[in-house]
């Protein structure tokens, strides 16, 4: 460790990330999984929202709330994995302070903007199912739009306490980040200050508690709508139609859950295996959600194979 990272200073101009620490000598390796993985996030959440856009039929709530998270899983994959493979193809591994800043804070809003689209996913399959008439009433182009906006703020104003709390905080013990992204604990780990690591941290899972309660309470009546249907046959296929929804639920708080648990164990948990979890959290969703509603809903499948077999 050279003695520029070891010496004293307020703030540092430059943050030096490790990547994957324990693994350095195998990171070009695991570039390439990452590399495909990001590569998938991106063709299938372009060709949602081209299909989506170039098909008028498919121009309502439940699609106009997909794009969203498309949008969403988008620019979290690539504020991450930009850095994240240059570290591991090129071994650069210095990233400016206002960038660091920068990248925690977009990390951070976007994952809280995707619990927030899955909350309005939640509310449309519960208009959809328990009040079928008055679903194209209520949930007019208006009506999300209004409710995509609040959710765009809230993840927004939510988060930016971090880059504010990061530049308040002394940095002098290191500038080395063990880690491959800025994320707000790993860059908090570094500081010299009176804190709190849970109560810094409950601000950053409170949005994801919240989400969580309304998407419970959506399904809750969902379910109960679904079990008052007379036949079996009528069930299966009204629950059918929460299925993708329901799919890229657990794509997104199944990483979630086992992360936030990673890092309340502490040094229970390999630094590595924690890393790994981290980065599935973030990228995981943004591969699978595309693939998740481009196999199950007909309407994206249908019109994908026809773009596909009609190319000049």
């Amino acid at each position: 460790m050279s003695d520029s990272n070891t010496t004293n200073f307020t703030n540092p101009s430059t943050f030096i990330l490790l990547g994957i620490p324990g693994l350095e000598d195998a990171h070009v390796w695991t570039s390439i999984p990452f590399c495909a993985m990001y590569t998938l996030a991106v063709l299938g959440n372009f060709t949602i929202l081209f299909i989506v856009k170039m098909e008028p039929s498919l121009h309502g709530p439940m699609y106009y709330f997909l794009c969203m998270l498309a949008v969403s899983d988008l620019v979290l994959s690539t504020f991450t994995l930009s850095k994240t493979l240059s570290i591991f193809c090129f071994n650069s591994r210095e990233i400016d302070f206002s960038a660091c800043l920068t990248q925690m804070y977009f990390v951070h809003c976007f994952s809280g903007k995707e619990s927030g689209i899955l909350v309005a996913m939640a509310f449309d399959r519960y208009m959809a199912i328990c009040h079928p008439l008055r679903h194209s009433t209520i949930l007019t182009d208006s009506v999300v739009a209004t409710i995509g906006l609040p959710m765009v703020l809230r993840s927004g104003i939510i988060t930016v306490p971090y880059p504010f709390l990061t530049t308040w905080w002394p940095y002098r013990r290191t500038n080395i980040i063990p880690h491959f992204c800025c994320g707000h604990i790993a860059v908090m780990k570094l500081a010299c200050a009176d804190f709190s690591i849970s109560s810094y941290y409950g601000l950053g899972i409170l949005g994801d508690g919240v989400a969580v309660f309304f998407i419970a309470v959506s399904y809750t009546q969902i379910l109960r709508a679904i079990f008052s249907l007379p036949t079996k046959d009528a069930r299966l296929k009204t629950f059918g139609t929460c299925g993708s929804h329901l799919c890229v639920i657990l794509a997104f708080y199944i990483p979630a859950i086992f992360s936030f648990l990673a890092h309340r164990s502490g040094h229970n948990v390999p630094p590595h295996f924690h890393i790994l979890l981290v980065n599935m959290y973030i990228l995981l969703p943004s591969m699978l959600n595309p693939i998740i509603y481009g196999v199950r809903i007909k309407q994206i499948r249908d019109r994908l194979l026809w773009h596909v077999t009609h190319v000049e």
